[in-house]
């Protein structure tokens, strides 16, 4: 734009001409002969210009200031509106008071008296210490310092005056409490925005699908064996729907445990079927969720099998928090990748170590808590653990009730009819009490179970729970953690005799734990020492485990030993260790052996060498030799991560066997509003996303009509999920997000190259659809910009007055924005919509000094362009009003 760029050139020269041309001119004054200075004595010269005050903690500002020499005045009110310190001027100009930092400490600013008075002391000024002009009054930064201990170090050469204090400055303190506030509610999912959009529940839509296959190959035996996975999740009826398919061809199948008397499985095999329907409404708080199909509810009777039924609870989907934690650890495979889900929000991940263990602090949340992990291997294996992980401890808010009804036939192959009822209340902050009933048709005895719960919080540190099932068992819980993270853990469970629901004849469950993590400059430990003991009614049967799992000196070290008590037999010991460290040239190395003590042997051992290849792909081999077995196994293994899959392919030698797997997954994102399809390589079912459009607003509606174009260079920050820019179609889309919760997107002002384009709402709110692409269309008005000066008519000559209000009206009537003039007189402002304005001086200002404007106002039209308007040239003259 030529206007444009015609006026940044000019406001180029004049800033240049600050910078270079005024400390010049002022420097040439300054060396000055002395000889010469005496003899013509000439007045001070003052120069009004503007300084940049620079504050650690705040930052900087452009500061009203006057140039003499070598120092520097500063405005007072411009310095204290700054630093956020309470000052009101005087009509005239000649005198600022208020109080410094605390009512305690009041402050007069006198020009006529040359005084200052702070506090209880009166302070003489010398008569060049105050400058003051028909727009205000400026103090020598030396002042500054003696008076009020702001120190204020002028920089000539660059015109900037460097601010420290020993004092907090409200400014300082303000903003250091809007950063706390900030993060508070950023914690709590509080923060402000400026627009809030809701769920949408459509009839019937598909947006996601994920796919996997892991083919398996033993030719020795003539064996193969292929798993299939297919499932897609979109929405029917404005529920979330997600469809699972597993097909496999395996003689016996070995992810499914039943207690059916068949071991015959089938290709598609019902009980490795998933389908699931879930209708939630947050905001009603007697009924919030409504699921239908394979249910998820904690029973205490022995259920191993899918549940097929219908769920009703008012417990919210959105994650809360409660206070504490509770430490959750198993074992996988090494190497895998494990996801923590609590009511099907992720909360953390980890990989496991080079033994398989795994830990996660899991936040205690109020009410019912579903836990699930996920679990990614490394040559494209996924297994998810679906059952629901108890948390012993379940915390209401006080005078809270939540309940949650289930009902269902388990695929045991008799048909089982199951259903449970589980209510708690917040009978305090720290108590929660609950009850309910289960039912169970396959039992023999006792089919029906009422029980009773309780959590209590007796300390900080201290949690216990309890619970009472008729008939079935009395368990108790407490965990007690030391400010030094030293967490003790005493489990015990005691069965009634004869009871048929749990399958096991266990009497008596003792279980005792302590773990500390270690933490030092070079290290860092989980410790963990566990004593577990079952009484059966014959005997008694009591292990130990040692584990130490950490990194020292980035060698990750995993020492588990195992000891296993079982009267009359001798106690059997073993150890395992496995190391995990980093070798130059990118390669990973993994040694693993586990030593007996009874016999005092080593009885396996096994090594990988892994290196990443490309950023991308992943290459290891490995041998491992198990001397109590006599089997000796060699393998290699190549896996690529492409943007749309994950592939595969490892290979192994056994003794008389090989072993060949070759797998592949990923996924499809199907946006039905922008027509777009997508791959990648992670999981999308059961997630969301949003879709950021922006548009040049050209006739200001806030809504995109036909013909208004696409905008260009959008930047964005939200918090959570995973950003992905698409420059050909100016588009954003944030995947992998959360069902049902509000995500925070915040909009870059600042984000594209025409500084015309600007975003009125930078900050949405936005709650994801599952299996869903939100679109959002973002307007983008096109802002115009206007220039002018005010000059000051004195007898004889006409100059610049800086610190003038100009303000400008909508239609000559609705105030919209104003502006101040900079201490030649110029101003500008950018950000005023197309449509006809007008430009006035400010007249309360001009009435306090005594000064009438001519003309008294300036129409002006801004029109709309791509580019933006400007409009320059809005000159207005002041003059002082003489008194008859």
């Amino acid at each position: 734009m030529r206007v444009e760029g015609e006026n940044k050139i000019t406001n180029g020269v004049y800033r240049m001409y600050r910078a270079i041309a005024l400390p010049v001119m002022l420097a040439l004054l300054f060396f000055i002969s002395p000889q010469k200075a005496a003899a013509i004595e000439p007045e001070p010269v003052f120069y009004e210009t503007s300084v940049f005050v620079v504050v650690q903690g705040i930052g900087g500002a452009e500061i009203s200031a006057i140039i003499s020499n070598d120092s520097a005045y500063l405005s007072v009110t411009d310095m204290f509106n700054f630093l956020k310190i309470k000052n009101t001027a005087s009509p005239h100009m000649d005198s600022v008071y208020g109080f410094f930092i605390t009512e305690k400490a009041p402050f007069l600013i006198d020009k006529k008296n040359s005084i200052i008075r702070y506090e209880d002391r009166l302070i003489p000024l010398n008569r060049d210490d105050m400058i003051g002009t028909e727009t205000g009054l400026y103090l020598r930064t030396g002042c500054f310092a003696n008076v009020f201990g702001l120190s204020c170090r002028f920089s000539f050469r660059s015109l900037s005056v460097k601010l420290e204090s020993r004092q907090e400055l409200p400014a300082i303190r303000e903003m250091r409490q809007e950063m706390m506030r900030r993060n508070i509610s950023r914690l709590k999912g509080e923060l402000k925005a400026d627009t809030i959009i809701g769920p949408r529940r459509p009839m019937f839509s598909v947006g996601t699908a994920d796919w996997s296959v892991v083919a398996t190959q033993r030719p020795e035996i003539n064996a193969n064996d292929t798993w299939v996975n297919l499932a897609m999740g979109g929405m029917v009826l404005g529920g979330e729907t997600n469809v699972s398919l597993n097909y496999n061809n395996y003689a016996k199948s070995q992810l499914v445990y039943t207690h059916d008397s068949s071991n015959t499985v089938k290709p598609f095999d019902q009980r490795q079927q998933y389908y699931r329907w879930r209708y939630v409404n947050n905001d009603h708080s007697a009924l919030r969720q409504i699921i239908a199909g394979k249910i998820f509810a904690p029973s205490t009777a022995s259920i191993f099998d899918p549940i097929v039924g219908v769920q009703f609870t008012n417990t919210p989907t959105s994650y809360r928090r409660s206070y504490g934690s509770y430490t959750l650890s198993d074992y996988t495979d090494p190497g895998w990748t494990v996801e923590l889900y609590v009511n099907n929000a992720l909360v953390d991940y980890t990989t496991a170590d080079a033994a398989g263990f795994f830990t996660f602090q899991v936040p205690l949340v109020y009410g019912n808590s579903v836990v699930r992990l996920r679990f990614y291997g490394p040559w494209g294996e996924e297994r998810s653990r679906e059952e629901n992980i108890s948390i012993p401890f379940n915390f209401l808010p006080l005078h809270e009730f939540e309940y949650t009804a289930s009902a269902g036939i388990v695929e045991d192959g008799h048909n089982s009819f199951f259903s449970r009822v589980q209510m708690n209340y917040g009978a305090s902050r720290s108590i929660t009490l609950g009850g309910g009933m289960e039912y169970l048709s396959s039992i023999t005895s006792g089919k029906a179970m009422p029980f009773v719960m309780a959590s209590a919080r007796v300390a900080p540190n201290l949690l216990l729970s309890a619970d009472y099932t008729y008939g079935v068992r009395a368990r108790g819980i407490m965990t007690y953690r030391m400010p030094s993270n030293l967490q003790f853990e005493l489990y015990y469970t005691r069965y009634k005799k004869g009871q048929q629901a749990i399958i096991y004849n266990y009497v008596e469950e003792r279980k005792f734990v302590v773990s500390k993590p270690f933490i030092s400059k070079g290290f860092s430990f989980f410790n963990r020492v566990t004593l577990n003991q079952i009484i059966l009614p014959e005997t008694r049967y009591t292990t130990a485990e040692w584990l130490l799992s950490g990194a020292i000196f980035r060698v990750g070290v995993n020492i588990n030993t195992y000891a296993i008590f079982l009267k009359p037999e001798p106690a059997y010991v073993y150890t395992n260790l496995a190391l995990t460290c980093r070798l130059p040239g990118s390669l990973i190395v993994t040694p693993q052996v586990q030593y007996e003590y009874n016999s005092n042997s080593l009885m396996a051992f096994r090594c990988e060498l892994g290196k990443y290849l490309f950023r991308h792909g992943y290459m290891n081999v490995s041998y491992e030799r198990n001397y109590k077995s006599d089997i000796t196994n060699i393998g290699i293994g190549l896996r690529y991560d492409f943007a749309f899959s994950q592939i595969g392919f490892a290979a192994w030698k056994g003794n008389n066997t090989s072993t060949l797997v070759e797998s592949a997954r990923g996924s499809l994102i199907y946006d039905d509003k922008t027509k777009f399809a997508g791959f990648s390589n992670r999981t999308s079912v059961g997630t969301g996303g949003v879709v950021l459009l922006p548009f040049l607003d050209l006739n200001g509606n806030d809504r995109r009509d036909p013909g208004e174009p696409k905008a260009y260079g959008l930047k964005t920050n939200c918090n959570g999920g995973r950003i992905l820019q698409n420059r050909q179609d100016t588009t954003i889309r944030i995947v992998n997000m959360e069902p049902y919760e509000y995500y925070f997107i915040e909009l870059g002002k600042n984000s594209f190259e025409n500084v015309a384009w600007q975003i009125k709402k930078p900050a949405i709110s936005v709650a994801i659809d599952p299996n869903q692409m939100k679109l959002i269309e973002i307007p983008v008005s096109i802002m115009g910009e206007v220039s002018g000066n005010v000059l000051l008519e004195d007898p004889g000559s006409v100059k610049g007055i800086g610190r003038i209000s100009v303000l400008f009206y909508k239609n000559d009537s609705i105030p919209v924005a104003h502006t101040q003039t900079e201490s030649d007189g110029y101003f500008n402002y950018m950000g005023l919509p197309p449509g006809a304005y007008t430009a006035r001086i400010d007249t309360a200002q001009l009435q306090k000094l005594g000064m009438a404007a001519e003309p008294v106002k300036l129409p002006f039209n801004m029109k709309l362009r791509i580019e933006g308007d400007v409009v320059e040239g809005l000159n207005f003259r002041l003059r002082k009003i003489t008194k008859e």
